[in-house]
C-alpha cells in the first residue's frame, strides 16, 4: 500500500482538484437532493423540515387516483399538485413534436450543404448561429416580441392579406407551436453532426447505385439514412435530453408563469417555481428526481430499440 501511494501520489495530486469538483459539486449535490426529495424542505425555514417519506411523490402522481388531498407520514395534511401532469403533458408535447422535427430539418439541411456548393462554408456558419444564441434571453425576448399580436410575423401576414390573426404568444393553442418552432430553428449542431456522418460515407455506394438506376430519392433512403443511422441515434438521445431540459425560453417566452391556461408550463420551468418562488425546496427535488428517471428511461428504451434500426456497416 505504502508502494502505491509513492508511486501515484503524484498523478492523484493532479486529479485532486478534479475528485474535489466532482465529489463536491456532483455527488454531494445529488445524494443531498435525493434526501430532501423525501422531506417537506423550505430553504428560508431550515428548522421546519420534516421527513414525509414518499409524500413528495403522492404529491406528483396522486392525481392519476382522483386523490386531491392526503396525509404524510409525519402526520402534515398534503395536496396534491394540480398542475403537475399538466406540466408533463406540456412538455412530452413539445418533446414529441420538436425533436423530429429539428433532426428532419438538420438532416435535409446537411444533404444540401453536403453538395459542391459556391461559399458552402459560410451557409454552414450562417446556418450553426442559431444554435449559438438560440438559448439566450436575448433570443427568446426577441421570439416573443415577433410572435406577438402586433408583432413582426403578424405583420408579415397582415400584408400578403391575412385578417383576424391571433397573439401567437397569448393563445394558448399556438403558444407552445411558437417554442417547437425555436427549438426546430436551432438545429446547426444536429446539422453539423449529419455533416460529418455523410462526410464518411463512401462516394462508391451512390455511383453503383446510379449505374442500377437508382434516382437521388431512392439513394436518399436506401443507402444515406441507413448509413447514418449511428449518427441519427446519437442526435436522438442528446437533442431529447435537451428538449425535455428546456428552461429559458419557457420562462421568457411564457412570461415567468407558464403561459397562458398554462400552455407553456414545461417541466422545468414547473420545478423552478416550485423551489424558487413557492420555496418547496424538497418538492422540487422530488420532481428534478422524477425527471432523472423519465429521461434515462426513455434513453434506455432508445439504445434497447436501436438493434433493430442502427447499423453499424460490421453485420451489427
Amino acid at each position: 500500500m505504502k508502494k502505491f501511494f509513492k508511486d501515484n501520489f503524484i498523478p492523484y495530486m493532479f486529479l485532486l482538484p478534479w475528485l474535489v469538483g466532482i465529489f463536491a459539486l456532483t455527488v454531494y449535490p445529488m445524494f443531498s437532493s435525493l434526501y430532501m426529495s423525501f422531506t417537506d424542505y423550505d430553504f428560508t425555514k431550515p428548522n421546519s423540515t420534516q421527513w414525509i417519506g414518499f409524500g413528495n411523490y403522492i404529491r406528483m402522481f396522486g392525481g392519476l387516483f382522483g386523490i386531491t388531498e392526503f396525509t404524510a407520514s409525519s402526520g402534515k395534511v398534503m395536496n396534491v399538485d394540480p398542475y403537475y401532469l399538466k406540466s408533463l403533458t406540456v412538455t412530452f408535447t413539445y418533446v414529441l413534436s420538436s425533436v423530429p422535427l429539428k433532426l428532419v430539418f438538420a438532416l435535409l439541411v446537411a444533404v444540401i450543404m453536403n453538395q459542391k456548393l459556391k461559399f458552402v462554408s459560410f451557409y454552414r456558419a450562417v446556418y450553426y448561429i442559431p444554435t449559438l444564441l438560440g438559448g439566450s434571453v436575448a433570443i427568446a425576448v426577441l421570439w416573443r416580441k415577433l410572435f406577438e399580436k402586433d408583432g413582426l410575423i403578424n405583420g408579415i401576414l397582415s400584408a400578403v392579406g391575412f385578417t383576424d390573426l391571433p397573439g401567437w404568444i397569448t393563445n394558448p393553442q399556438y403558444a407552445l407551436g411558437t417554442l417547437v418552432i425555436l427549438s426546430v430553428w436551432q438545429f446547426g449542431s444536429s446539422m453539423i453532426i449529419f455533416l460529418a456522418g455523410l462526410k464518411q460515407i463512401p462516394d462508391e455506394y451512390y455511383e453503383a447505385a446510379s449505374v442500377d438506376g437508382a434516382n437521388r430519392l431512392r439513394q436518399f433512403f436506401a443507402i444515406t439514412v441507413p448509413s447514418l443511422t449511428p449518427v441519427i441515434l446519437f442526435n436522438l438521445v442528446m437533442q431529447m435530453i435537451s428538449a425535455f431540459q428546456v428552461f429559458t425560453q419557457a420562462y421568457i417566452i411564457g412570461g415567468g408563469k407558464g403561459g397562458v391556461l398554462n400552455s407553456t408550463l414545461f417541466y422545468t420551468l414547473h420545478l423552478y417555481l416550485q423551489g424558487w418562488t413557492y420555496h418547496e425546496m424538497g418538492y422540487a427535488s422530488a420532481m428534478a428526481w422524477v425527471l432523472l428517471l423519465i429521461i434515462g428511461a426513455l434513453t434506455a428504451v432508445i439504445f434497447r430499440s436501436s438493434s433493430s434500426w442502427v447499423s453499424y456497416g460490421s453485420g451489427e
